[in-house]
This record gives structure tokens, sequence and C-alpha cells, in this order.
């Protein structure tokens, strides 16, 4: 047998399941072993004190990406994915927006041309559908699943991109002809626009007030609606970026009764809470995103939905706007929080983040942090196990963590165009010092070492069924009270 290409000796591996040292031997890409004492390798790379984990997955993100009021967020797809790189992620899965008027097949060639061109990392698309008319459900969507797309994603809530009940219906039908995964971004538009309204007649304008315009029983009546219509249709459903206590106990019991529904939240769910916005002048918006940060019982909530399956990933929703006149300041200089665009940058950070939370302080641990990061979007996704795992046969996606190192995160502009850290002051331990994407290293030691294009799309069939659902455990009984389980 011809040698390896690279071997990876006597680092920590962990995944999903375990953790243990060993030999990682990378031959035409792939992992072709894990085992002890290899050595016939062209080069060698000794990885002793260091953990190795799969690339991250990161399975909600907005690149290069046209909003629905004609602004263009901050990212390319080379800024945004040489960001991910740099922080470990080696797949990312944005998204192709599709607009009323637009054709979907259109939309879907045109975000490919982008990435073709700039995608570092490899990368799979979820379809946006704001206008799913007869023809596109019936023509238009089923190419696009034959040639590997298949998720899609819908809003509740946006003026320009909420569709109706029936109409979610029929996308639902369509997903299951189609064996496709559904994302919901549950919100309820009418309590939105409701608060909205008050606040800005009361003069409550600051961006502070975005909070509570989005009001928490509006997550919850929206992640209610959007599992009632997935049962009807009997179709797998993931919920976006759940902020609320509450709305992780919906999903609790839903889950507990059987129901197809699986759950997300985010970096900036975990980490920060709703009084970052309340800042002198304007600088508040920099930490305006939808749903909106919340309050630390619910930074509590999570952490526990997240230990017991509840919630089964952590993604960035990287949705990064500058902060000047191209972005949050698109309005003039001084706009209304209902004015603000809505969204922060977390693509490139969420990784040593998350890192430091789960491992170095010692939350959940390193494999949960592999299941929550990698693994289990690769599985919900259609990706595993090509990718979110270390095992003979996968791709060679391997991040190198200095587990010792400390690194203050600068207030200063990072690799992406966002051109700003919500997390700027944070000191974190643990960070990702080389990583290889398809055994070619693209980052050592904070230099990114591939060029734009070196990214291939990912196409998929299904995902879902890997990770079943299914009633939990009886004392994760969702009949008893989702804060009483949080204590106990």
């Amino acid at each position: 047998m011809k040698p390896f290409d690279l071997v990876i000796r006597g680092g920590t591996i962990a995944t999903a399941t375990d953790v243990f040292v060993a030999d990682i031997g990378i031959r035409d890409g792939q992992i072709a072993s894990v085992a002890a004492d290899l050595n016939d390798a062209r080069e060698i790379i000794d990885a002793r004190g260091l953990i190795i984990t799969p690339g991250g997955v990161d399975p909600h993100c907005h690149i290069e990406q046209l909003a629905a009021t004609g602004l263009m967020n901050a990212d390319t797809f080379e800024t945004a994915t040489a960001s991910a790189a740099l922080g470990g992620t080696t797949t990312v899965i944005p998204f192709a927006a599709q607009h009323v008027g637009m054709s979907l097949r259109a939309v879907v060639e045109d975000y490919h041309r982008r990435a073709e061109r700039g995608a570092i990392v490899d990368y799979a698309f979820h379809m946006i559908l704001a206008d799913p008319r007869p023809e596109v459900l019936k023509d238009e969507l089923p190419p696009l699943v034959r040639s590997g797309h298949a998720s899609l994603k819908v809003f509740l809530t946006y003026d320009r991109l909420k569709i109706d009940d029936e109409q979610f219906l029929d996308v639902l039908e369509a997903a299951r002809t189609h064996g496709l995964m559904v994302c919901v971004h549950a919100e309820n538009h009418g309590m939105i626009r409701w608060m909205g309204k008050q606040l800005m007649a009361r003069g409550y304008t600051a961006p502070r007030y975005h909070v509570p315009s989005h009001p928490r029983i509006g997550e919850v009546e929206g992640i209610h609606r959007a599992i009632a219509c997935a049962a009807l249709i009997d179709q797998p459903i993931m919920v976006f970026h759940v902020s609320t206590a509450e709305g992780a106990a919906v999903i609790h019991r839903a889950r507990g009764e059987g129901r197809k529904v699986w759950g997300e939240t985010c970096t900036q769910y975990l980490l920060l809470t709703c009084a970052e916005l309340d800042r002198p002048g304007i600088e508040g918006a920099k930490w305006i995103c939808s749903p909106p940060l919340r309050e630390p019982s619910d930074q509590e909530a999570l952490w526990w939905a997240l230990e017991v399956g509840t919630l089964q990933c952590i993604s960035s929703d990287h949705a990064p706007y500058r902060m000047d006149d191209t972005g949050k300041l698109a309005r003039g200089p001084k706009p209304s929080f209902k004015e603000i665009a809505n969204g922060m940058p977390g693509l490139e950070l969420r990784l040593p983040l998350l890192f430091d939370a789960m491992v170095s302080k010692g939350r959940l641990g390193l494999s949960k942090f592999v299941e929550l990061t990698a693994t289990a979007p690769a599985k919900i996704y259609g990706l595993h196990p090509k990718k979110g795992t270390i095992a003979p046969g996968s791709d060679a996606d391997l991040v190198l963590w200095d587990p010792s190192r400390s690194v203050t995160i600068p207030d200063a502009p990072r690799r992406d165009n966002a051109g700003y850290t919500p997390y700027a002051g944070r000191t974190v331990r643990g960070w990702p010092v080389r990583v290889f994407l398809r055994g070619h290293e693209i980052v050592r030691e904070g230099e990114l070492r591939a060029a734009p294009g070196a990214g291939r799309f990912l196409p998929r069939r299904g995902g879902w069924a890997a990770v079943p659902t299914g009633r939990l455990e009886p004392e994760l009984d969702p009949a008893r009270n989702f804060g009483a389980n949080l204590r106990s």
C-alpha cells in the first residue's frame, strides 16, 4: 500500500463519543487510518499536547446575501470563509435567498457562481423560499433537489419574507415529497409589528427597544405554530436560533411527544445578553439581531436544553453588517431600532468561544463540543460521515487546538468584513493553531494558506433521519416544568 500523504501523530483525538490518543493517517484527502504508531508517510506532524477535533460545521450563516430590503451584507464568500477557516470551521451552509418575484433556480445558480469564485472552505446551501408560487414548488424545486440541495428555509415574520400558514403547508408538503429538511424562523409577525408600532409611537426608538419589540411569547407562538403545521403534514422541521427558555420548552415537549422537530441555538444567545444593547447613542446597534438577545436565565435554560438533547446544534447565524452607511446606518446616522439591519458577525469566533465555554471552563465537555458544533449538524443536514467526524473514509477536515493558549479578543476588525466583533474584550483559553481541509493545511498559526475557490460544493440527499426523535427518558418527561428540570 502506498504511504500516507500525512500522519498527524500523538494528538488527543476528540469525537462526539470518545476522546483518545492516536495517530491519524491521511491519504488522497481522506482519513485512511486512526491507529497507534503510523509511520509510513511523506510528512509527519507531531501533535502531542494538542487536541484534534473534526473541522467545524456551521449550519446557519449568511454570506454575500441580499436582504429583502435591498441591503447586501458585508461579506463576500472569500471574506466570510476566510474567517471561518481561521476559527476552525471547514464547512458552512449559507443561504441562497429567493425574494418575491424571483426564480428560485436563478437564485441558486447565482449563489453557486459567487461561492465557486470565493469560497475557501467547503459549502452547501439552504434555499430560502419567500415566494413559494405553485410553479416554484412544482417545476423549479425538484431539479434543485436532484442536484444536491436538501434543505430550505422559510420565515414566519418580516414584511418582505414571511409566508402565511397556507403557503407554509404547501412548502411542507413539497418538502415531504422530496425528502427535504425545512428550517424555520419562528416568531409571530403580528406581535412584532404591533409592539414595534407601540414603542415607536411613544418615542422609544433607541437600539435597546429592539428587545421588547420581539416579545418572548412571539417566539413561543411561532414555534408552536410551526410544529403544528409540520405535524399535520408529517414533515421534519428545524427551528432556527431558539433564544428563550419558553421556546426551548416548546421543542422539549414536542420531541417528548415524538414530533419530528429539531432545534438550534447560536453562540450569541449562550454568551451575550440583552444588556449589551443598552449603550450610549447608537452603539447598541452592534448587538441587534433577531430574535434579540435575552436574559441570563435564558442562557442557562439553553445550555440545559443542549445538554439533554432538546437542542442539537449551535450555529453562528453570522449576519455581518458594518456600522456605517453600507450597513446598520444605511437609513441615517441616528436610525430607530426599526431601521437598523438585524445581524452580527460570529463565524470566525464560534468555535473558539464555545471551546472556552464548553471545554476550558468544563461546561458539557469535549465530546459534547464536537457533537454540537460538527457531528450533529453534519448528520442533520446530510453531510455525515463525510463531514463532522474523525474516522476512516471521512474527509480529513481537522482542527489542532492548543488547549493552554489564552487569547484576548481585541476591539478591532477581524478577517470578516463586518469591521467589529460583538465579543471584544473577552479572553478565551484554547485556540485553533492548525486547520486542515481535505488533508490540506489551510491555516497555520493565524496565517491563511488557502486561496479563494479552494472550497467545494457538497451535494446532499436527506440527512434528518440520521438523528432520531422519540420519547425522552422518564427523568426528562416534558410534562414536568422546564424550569424545574433546569434547577434539578
